[in-house]
């Protein structure tokens, strides 16, 4: 009787493992599919993925730098010509009041 009993516990044992090595499995292809089910879903609805967002982010980044500086730039023009402008009205002024002395 102590045989049979042990030889049923090494044949529910032997059953109970190769049960986990199957569930195991299947844990394994269930994660599989939800993940390519997933994928395919935000491939669908056209979500970016965060390797493509980053790099966008950067560029934004970078261009926004760049525009802050050419907009300081363009003032600095914008005041250089109506300084220049000024000088050169002023300059005709005097032209034109020593060609009346003359």
């Amino acid at each position: 009787m102590v045989q049979t009993t042990s030889k049923l516990f090494d044949e529910i044992a032997k059953v109970l493992t190769s049960t986990a090595g199957a569930a195991q499995g299947l844990k394994s292809e269930l994660d599989i599919v939800v993940k390519t089910q997933v994928e395919r879903l935000l491939n669908d609805l056209d979500v970016v993925q965060r390797e493509e967002f980053d790099a966008l982010k950067k560029m934004l980044v970078k261009s926004r730098e760049k525009n802050d500086i050419l907009e300081v730039r363009i003032k600095e023009l914008e005041e250089l010509i109506k300084y220049n402008i000024k000088n050169q009205k002023s300059s005709k002024k005097n032209t034109i009041i020593k060609d009346k002395k003359n």
